[in-house]
């Protein structure tokens, strides 16, 4: 084998584990729970919908499987991804490894939205529209901001973005402030905190057009977002008009963190530790990063949320949990550097 062609080999079969960890995840997370489902009746279970097999598990099974576990696990999948992809592209955006979805205003806004619709008495999907709403129109704001500002483009919007951040979050702090203390504040608090427990089916109907919209973009550019990864200059030199590029990328990454705060309140860290993890483990690449940052962030999120659920006889939310793993990986990142490099 020709020494070019180890590190595409290495990148291969990681990969290829990659994706069996989250298979095995994925179908593994179905039998889960406080009503224990078994892996024949499991395959049984989920084969019936595409082939006739004579029915010999119990409606109840059934019930749990596609109206409980399929779509929570879908959801932990999809908003994983999402802020998992979300954050390595902000982090190359602004060549920043400490950057996550959240600077530009997206999860402050998004909490905002639905911390008003919760006081005013909204439906669970009314909620989370007015969350998905807030959050795209915080970072319209910072946007907007930056482009009238007079000072560098991208500061600008990291600073705008800080601002706004603050300002949602002092509503945010107003609104719990006059919310009924016996109904309406314990739900801000626990929406607040990220948690899967009230996902429905008709939350993944919601919930995946956007995701597709934010992602596929930014799977067709992975290689042009390198570019911005280099410089200014060099972008500039190689024909990329990095102003539409940049613009292209905050919307999508911006979709995309506000669609996942939408349906599952505010999950932290997940954005900021899983690219670092991606990195040393697959490389720099952005059309290497992207897909493996997809996989890794489901996984995480997944197994995050089995934990969730299955640890104490309630249900801890997803966010506490999300930042007691983050944190201590994320300072072990910092003194080491990562015990495991990529190519």
């Amino acid at each position: 084998m020709k020494n070019s062609d180890k590190p595409k080999s290495k990148f291969r079969m990681k990969t290829i584990i990659l994706v069996i960890v989250f298979v095995v995840v994925f179908f593994g997370s179905f039998m889960l729970g406080k009503y224990p489902i078994m892996p024949d009746e499991l395959i049984k279970i989920l084969l019936s919908r595409v082939f006739d097999i004579q029915q010999t598990w119990s409606g109840a099974a059934e019930k749990v499987v596609f109206e409980i576990r399929l779509p929570r696990v879908l959801a932990a999948g999809l908003v994983g991804a999402s802020l998992a992809v979300a954050g390595v592209c902000y982090q190359g955006m602004f060549q920043n490894p400490m950057v996550s979805p959240g600077i530009l205003g997206a999860s402050s806004g998004a909490g905002c939205g639905a911390a008003l619709a919760i006081l005013l008495g909204f439906s669970y999907y009314a909620i989370s529209l007015t969350a998905f709403i807030f959050g795209l129109g915080a970072v319209m704001i910072a946007y907007g901001i930056s482009r009238v500002s007079k000072i560098n483009p991208i500061l600008a919007m990291v600073l705008a973005g800080m601002l706004i951040s603050s300002l949602f979050s002092s509503g945010t702090s107003f609104i719990k402030l006059v919310a009924d203390t016996q109904e309406a504040l314990p739900a801000i608090t626990y929406w607040l905190m990220g948690s899967l427990v009230s996902i429905q089916p008709d939350d993944i109907t919601f919930a995946i057009g956007p995701v597709v919209v934010g992602m596929l973009p930014l799977i067709l550019l992975r290689w042009r977002i390198n570019l911005l990864t280099v410089g200014e200059e060099e972008a500039l030199s190689m024909g990329i008009d990095t102003t539409k590029l940049r613009l292209i990328v905050i919307v999508c990454a911006t979709l995309l963190t506000a669609i996942s705060v939408s349906i599952s309140g505010v999950i932290g860290w997940v954005g900021l530790v899983i690219p670092h993890f991606c990195r040393m483990i697959f490389g720099y690449d952005y059309r290497r990063l992207i897909p493996t940052n997809i996989l890794f962030g489901a996984t995480f999120l997944i197994v995050v949320d089995d934990v969730a659920r299955n640890t104490i006889t309630g249900e801890i939310p997803i966010g506490i949990l999300t930042s007691f793993i983050g944190a201590p990986i994320f300072v072990y990142l910092i003194l080491t550097g990562g015990a495991i490099r990529g190519d």
